[in-house]
């Protein structure tokens, strides 16, 4: 058995649009939901063997507010990442770990959440997810394989999910 945990950047700032998309980083409410994200990771208590992200400056910032005493390994490929490339990213580096972190964006980490996940293991939780994987959100799967190479549709349960709103109400949605 394998543990997955998936990690989206928090709210990025869009105050200077003549930034380059992967240039951004965070405005206030994101590093208040990355630092709240972060020590609830640490409480969450799984030991991550291995970290991959996203080189975008959002995910960065995400990553050195939340999480500032892990090591990075950092892949361009999972910029803006699709499903397939997600997959392929976490079969090829995931060697040697038994835990491993995906700090990454939307809407891959969604649509890995929903293929992980098999109708038969929809539960509670995942119907919470499922709507929206929001910044900042904090998902780990349990996955029934023995080598990540293995990774594959419908081999996991998701166990654990929290956004920061759900630690603190003020980080919700704005309307």
């Amino acid at each position: 058995m394998k543990t997955l945990g998936l990690l989206r950047h928090a709210k990025s700032d869009w105050d200077d649009l003549a930034k380059r998309d992967f240039d951004r980083g965070l405005n206030d409410r994101g590093r208040r939901g990355a630092t709240l994200i972060g020590t609830h990771i640490a409480r969450y208590g799984t030991a991550f063997d291995l970290l991959l992200a996203s080189p975008a400056e959002r995910v960065r910032q995400t990553l050195s507010a939340a999480l500032p005493q892990m090591e990075p390994q950092f892949d361009e490929r999972l910029y803006l990442a699709g499903l397939d490339t997600l997959i392929e990213v976490i079969r090829e580096k995931g060697d040697g770990a038994n835990a491993m972190l995906v700090a990454a964006h939307n809407p891959g980490l969604q649509e890995l959440l929903f293929a992980l996940v098999s109708p038969s293991a929809e539960d509670e939780l995942f119907d919470d997810a499922a709507p929206k994987y929001p910044t900042a959100a904090f998902a780990v799967f349990e996955l029934e394989i023995d080598d990540w190479t293995q990774l594959a549709a419908d081999c996991g349960r998701l166990v654990h999910f929290k956004r920061p709103r759900d630690l603190d109400s003020s980080l919700g949605p704005e309307f």
